[in-house]
């Protein structure tokens, strides 16, 4: 079956925050450790091709948050009980880009310079983990290559630190110490890190202005899409141009996602089996009048047929044409018979899609009333109850009683 309109091959970075109570979702999807996805296009068969750039070593996000914190590496002094402390930042292009450009191979060059990008942006000590994802089948490329096609994305997950200078208050008793740097600690800071403006400076290092002369902002993850554009294109890598900020497909669920796509995919087809339809009554308009052709002529009395001149030059052409018509109208004819397929086994997963999205939807409808009515006790509830979770699952030291000695041991 053809494939839907190309798009233009665009290169996408985006930036997802996450606080302690929801870290451990991202990581469970990340490093593979759930039993079953959301994402139903995970095949767990291809897990071992998935690429780790930096590794976690199997510990916990929340655990290497600790031991850092514990080697003064990062700190959460100053920060809300549910400020945001990881970052994950995803780097991507569309699949047929990889797929044109030499697949899986060409996959890890592209996300091994990607990952250098990333470096670039957090620094590699305050990154946790960094996975090339190749395990996530796409329905619609693997139609159209007739063979397995896969889409290959990064997601790269650090703590987004900036350095705090810490003065010296004003009751310091040595007034010449009074709001000086006492110290320079490294805070985990989103909003530090990532402002919703930030201002832009030309090619000499001076200020951007407005035509009114006010200095020119830009939010933050804008420029984030132009520097992950001119890093790659710096690289050596090619043939797609810059993201936009705003695709809806970053705030669905994988599963609404693949619902979405194939729905879009559904009402393509469905639109070209009406269109061959048309031609089919046509046809059948032309079928009808044959009976007209055969009322051509007059028979003889010995069997032959005299035609006009008129009517033997009609049925010279139609002869011509039918003959040049019949690889065509063949040629029509498995085409349409392929897409009925598709529209039919599309139907079939399309439904399938929707009752486990209406499950789902089911299963969680008082989780969703509840943080639709108290978000704050919901959070706080999640958060204590991951609290103790994490508290339990840490090994408890056994005191054992000492050996008596002397004659109270026999």
């Amino acid at each position: 079956m053809p494939l839907a309109t190309k798009k233009e091959d665009k290169s996408c970075a985006r930036v997802k925050c996450y606080k302690a109570g929801n870290v451990s979702d991202i990581e469970r999807h990340n490093e593979r450790k759930n039993s079953d996805y959301g994402n139903v296009n995970v095949e767990p068969a291809r897990i071992p091709f998935n690429v780790h750039f930096k590794d976690p070593g199997g510990k916990s996000y929340m655990d290497i948050l600790r031991e850092k914190e514990a080697r003064g590496e990062v700190s959460r002094r100053g920060l809300k009980a549910d400020a945001t402390l990881f970052d994950e930042m995803v780097l991507d292009i569309n699949t047929v880009y990889f797929e044109e450009h030499g697949g899986y191979e060409f996959a890890k060059e592209f996300y091994a310079e990607a990952y250098r990008f990333a470096v670039k942006k957090y620094g590699e000590e305050n990154i946790l983990s960094a996975v090339m994802h190749a395990d996530e089948i796409n329905l619609a490329a693997t139609d159209h290559y007739g063979k397995p096609v896969y889409h290959y994305h990064l997601h790269v997950v650090a703590f987004p630190v900036v350095e705090k200078e810490i003065l010296w208050s004003a009751r310091c008793k040595d007034e010449a110490l009074r709001g000086t740097v006492k110290e320079v600690i490294h805070q985990i800071s989103h909003s530090k890190k990532w402002p919703s403006r930030t201002q832009t400076f030309d090619e000499n290092g001076d200020p951007k202005l407005t035509k009114s002369g006010k200095p020119l902002f830009r939010r933050s993850y804008s420029i984030l899409q132009d520097e992950f554009y001119d890093h790659m294109t710096e690289h050596g890598f090619a043939g797609f141009s810059r993201g936009e900020i705003g695709s809806d497909a970053e705030h669905l669920s994988s599963l609404q996602y693949q619902i979405k796509k194939d729905t879009e995919r559904l009402a393509e087809i469905t639109q070209r089996v009406k269109a061959e339809e048309v031609v089919f009554e046509t046809n059948h308009e032309i079928y009808r009048s044959h009976n007209e052709i055969d009322n051509m002529g007059k028979k003889t009395l010995f069997g032959s047929v005299t035609l006009q001149k008129e009517d033997f030059k009609t049925l010279s052409d139609l002869a011509k044409e039918g003959i040049s018509s019949r690889k065509i109208i063949a040629d029509k004819d498995r085409i349409i018979l392929e897409w009925r397929d598709d529209y039919f086994r599309l139907n079939e997963a399309y439904e399938s899609l929707k009752q486990k999205y209406r499950q789902l939807m089911e299963y969680c409808k008082d989780f969703l009333k509840a943080m639709k009515l108290f978000p704050q006790k919901v959070k706080k509830f999640f958060a204590d109850l991951f609290a103790k979770a994490e508290k339990s699952s840490e090994p408890v030291a056994v005191k054992r009683k000492p050996k008596p000695r002397g004659k109270d041991a026999r």
